[in-house]
């Protein structure tokens, strides 16, 4: 009886960060210095961002080859954009602009838009090279446009929210159990000017209507994950502690 030949995975014979490589060397023709910077950060983050996080997605045997070479000393060893190939590009593009760019990059509005703008332009560079392929990249390109509109709002607004609650005049740390609601993630259910109605994300809870300043409410939007501390006070809810806006 014949043996099944497995082929197993290996290293890319061309990476992710030669892609990527490639990328700036053709922007960095067609752009002025100050927008190539942006870029060239951009990419930066996003080549972070799949070097920490990209690696969970992996198959089994893909893991195996993962952790050969990123357990490796000295000059074997290699991050993940060192191994795989640009097959694995598009599927990092959520964990970058939804989780790893509010999360982990601190960073204004001109950055975050920035990264919309550059995940967009290299999804669509993705497909005219033929690394993948064209619907993928859209559906990629298309996220990216709503990351470059999105992400500088809800920075924007998060900031907003964070000067309000500055001044209120009851410390969180003063509020009964029964009227504090720790840190945790809570989904925009309703939203009218100058009110917002959040909902537990693993719950059924509801709250509000919680007062916040109207230039936020102005730019949020139902089914956006808002971060946060609420603490209720004379019998109405509020933001005590602010965190992240996520959009949706």
């Amino acid at each position: 009886m014949a043996k099944k030949i497995v082929d197993l995975p290996r290293v890319a014979e061309v990476t992710i960060e030669q892609v990527l490589d490639e990328f700036l060397t053709d922007q960095q023709k067609r752009l002025k210095p100050k927008t190539f910077r942006q870029y060239e950060n951009v990419v930066g983050l996003f080549k972070n961002s799949m070097n920490s996080y990209a690696y969970q997605s992996l198959t089994k045997a893909e893991e195996a080859l993962f952790d050969k070479y990123f357990n490796a000393e000295g000059s074997e060893h290699r991050e993940f954009c060192q191994i795989f190939g640009p097959d694995k590009i598009l599927g990092s593009v959520g964990e970058f602009l939804g989780y790893f760019m509010i999360r982990k990059v601190i960073s204004g509005e001109d950055l975050k838009r920035a990264a919309g703008t550059v995940t967009k332009k290299l999804s669509q560079r993705l497909a005219e090279k033929g690394y993948v392929s064209g619907e993928e990249a859209k559906e990629a390109a298309q996220e990216g446009g709503r990351a470059s509109r999105d992400l500088p709002k809800a920075e924007r607004a998060a900031r907003i929210i964070s000067l309000s609650t500055q001044r209120l005049a009851v410390h969180p740390s003063r509020l009964d159990d029964e009227d504090y609601i720790e840190f945790d993630h809570f989904v925009v259910s309703r939203i009218e000017p100058g009110k917002l109605w959040l909902e537990e994300s693993y719950g059924t809870e509801r709250f509000g209507p919680i007062s916040v300043p109207v230039p936020a409410t102005d730019m949020l939007h139902e089914g956006w994950e808002i971060s946060c501390t609420l603490g209720r006070i004379r019998g109405k809810w509020w933001i005590v502690e602010m965190g992240n806006i996520y959009p949706s």
